[in-house]
């Protein structure tokens, strides 16, 4: 009878483990990060001084990879550059190929939308220091949207007018058109408080400025 519990026990015991086993699987599989669009690859340049600038790079709806998620997760490439400092980040929905802002929704970093990247600190840019062949690639915030194929997104990042530390910061910039992000730029303008009904500046396309990959975690 002994023998029989000892056995009993040791199925449960079994059981219990490949239960675990199989929902930390899940786990790791629901919160892996997979590509939404077709990020930069390959080495990039350094494109610096970026104080007074804003910086647009298009997400269009034709390149994006058919996966659902809820979140969608910026990752911005610094490449030279102690402290970057944003004045406002936005990213602005539009119906595909057309200019008219349809929504817009903030992007933050470490909570706000305004934030000062501390690129200097190890905990952020683990490798010192930044160069075009080791980058410094930063995570924002996710922000709740799911990305749809419908539209296309325009995110927009205003660096802060006469500072210093925007002076000095380097920007990832792809060697080749490997990506299907775009982008372009626009000096002593802030485009981040366009307002839905209004257009998106033009300029496009180039390749990207600091905006490196596009991700669902």
């Amino acid at each position: 009878m002994k023998n029989v519990c000892k056995l009993a026990t040791l199925i449960l015991m079994m059981l219990a483990v490949s239960v675990l086993a199989f929902s930390q699987q899940q786990e790791i599989k629901e919160t892996a990060a997979l590509n939404l669009v077709r990020g930069v690859i390959g080495p990039v340049g350094s494109n610096t001084s970026w104080s007074g600038y804003s910086v647009l790079n298009v997400v269009p709806g034709a390149g994006l990879i058919p996966i659902s998620s809820s979140n969608t997760v910026f990752y911005l490439g610094f490449t030279a550059g102690s402290q970057a400092d944003v004045s406002n980040m936005v990213l602005y929905t539009t119906a595909r190929s057309s200019s008219t802002i349809t929504a817009v929704t903030p992007v933050k970093y470490g909570g706000v939308s305004n934030p000062s990247i501390v690129l200097s600190n190890t905990s952020v840019c683990p490798v010192q220091p930044l160069s075009a062949s080791t980058p410094c690639i930063v995570r924002l915030d996710p922000t709740s949207l799911a990305l749809s194929a419908l539209n296309d997104y325009y995110l927009v990042i205003y660096f802060t007018p006469s500072d210093a530390n925007d002076g000095q910061i380097g920007a990832t910039q792809p060697t080749a058109n490997t990506s299907s992000i775009l982008g372009w730029y626009i000096g002593n303008a802030d485009y981040t408080g366009l307002s839905v009904g209004q257009s998106i500046p033009t300029g496009c396309c180039r390749v990207p400025d600091f905006l490196m990959y596009v991700m669902s975690n």
